[in-house]
């Protein structure tokens, strides 16, 4: 591709999916599965892990919260746009190399490094987001932006299914991150001749944000609220299951189960009618991933367990697509600066969760019964997100043609 071609919908949509693949698919979640590897080599125990999750979920908070001051700092200093192309690009080298890095054995390193990786993975995310669904608006194939938020649950499952090949193969976690790297650098070279340019809306990217009203603030914390609904089965999934279930050869399939999930709503998500309001798509979201975070401890059993694992997974980025371009609507002149904010109060609730779920086991009897109780207060969550995204559908209808 010369620098005067444009790439088409198809490319844009792809490059955006694995992007997002790299950024929460690896550098948010190879974690997940790799915890019960690591605490059974006992280079952490559950409380370390939890707090290694949460540096995690602290940098991305940050990386938001960078990403939501952008736009004003950038208006007050009266600076060109932002080149977000390079952004998602330089947030891809860093996930690679920091995700590198945790292969060292030097425990110290390990929290800087997950908060690094956070920090990345917001970046990436905002960027690529703003990016994508830019160059998409301008192709007319808006719709084609839900194969982007496909990307995680391909990070996610093919996470799942190469810790286990590593484990079958006699590996250990630090081979597994070594891998995760390199599957990290080929699809970081793989989107780097498309990634570049600026979006559609580029010149929005500098523009100082309109005025924060009640109906943006009541969005934000409803969407927020779906960041701790969502985090301890993200986190924890795989020793979950461990700790409520016999052992089963299932135990390996759960994750990337979830995943597949993610995929397949990201994709559903695309064929949504423009005419359904984005706020009771959020709620209906909510409340399909309430569920399954729940399902699993309420019945206990494989055929539940792989069936909450298929709830959580189906609206867990169609979340964040619905969302951003709700977050678009609101505030169109500079969409990256309230795309952050939400995906900060989102990384609230994400660094909530693990702190959350070990002081309910240390405090409950069993395991088993403190992530009990940690889900069944992560499914309240989310059903009061969608609770609040209802109630703004109805109080602020969306105006004709948005």
């Amino acid at each position: 591709m010369t620098s005067t071609t444009a790439p088409s919908a198809t490319r844009v949509a792809v490059a955006g999916l694995l992007s997002l693949a790299v950024a929460m698919g690896i550098g948010r979640f190879a974690f997940t599965p790799l915890l019960p590897v690591m605490l059974g080599e006992h280079a952490v125990d559950l409380t370390g892990g939890s707090w290694l999750a949460t540096a995690n979920y602290i940098g991305y908070l940050l990386g938001a919260l960078m990403c939501t001051a952008q736009p004003t700092l950038w208006a007050r200093w009266q600076r060109p746009p932002i080149d977000a192309a390079r952004c998602v690009r330089g947030g891809l080298v860093a996930t690679g190399l920091l995700t590198a890095g945790m292969a060292l054995p030097v425990p110290a390193l390990w929290p800087p490094l997950r908060f690094l990786a956070g920090v990345a993975s917001a970046v990436v995310f905002v960027y690529t987001s703003g990016w994508c669904l830019g160059r998409l608006a301008g192709l007319g194939k808006p719709a084609m932006g839900g194969v982007i938020y496909a990307g995680p649950g391909v990070g996610i499952a093919a996470s799942g299914l190469l810790v286990g090949a590593v484990m079958a193969a006699g590996g250990s976690s630090p081979v597994g991150w070594v891998v995760f790297a390199a599957l990290a650098a080929a699809l970081t070279l793989t989107v780097w001749p498309t990634v570049r340019g600026a979006a559609h809306t580029s010149a929005a990217t500098s523009a100082a944000p309109g005025p924060f009203t009640a109906e943006k603030g009541w969005f934000v914390l409803g969407y927020g609220l779906s960041g701790f609904g969502y985090i301890i089965t993200a986190t924890f999934l795989p020793v979950i299951a461990r700790e409520t279930l016999p052992p089963t050869a299932w135990l390996n399939w759960f994750w990337p189960l979830l995943g597949f999930g993610v995929v397949v709503g990201a994709l559903l998500a695309t064929r949504v009618p423009r005419r359904i309001d984005f706020r009771d798509a959020l709620a209906a979201c909510f409340v399909i991933q309430a569920v399954g975070v729940v399902i699993g401890v309420w019945v206990p059993g494989v055929a539940s367990f792989a069936l909450g694992s298929l709830l959580v997974g189906l609206p867990f980025t169609a979340i964040s697509f619905f969302g951003m371009q709700e977050a678009r609507r609101l505030s169109p002149a500079a969409p990256a600066g309230l795309m952050g904010l939400s995906t900060a109060v989102y990384g609230v609730g994400q660094i909530a969760g693990p702190p959350i779920a070990a002081w309910l086991i240390a405090h409950s009897g069993t395991r088993a019964q403190g992530f009990a109780w940690a889900l069944e207060a992560a499914a309240g969550s989310l059903v009061a997100g969608a609770v609040i995204q209802l109630v703004l559908a109805r109080a602020h209808p969306r105006p004709a043609g948005q």
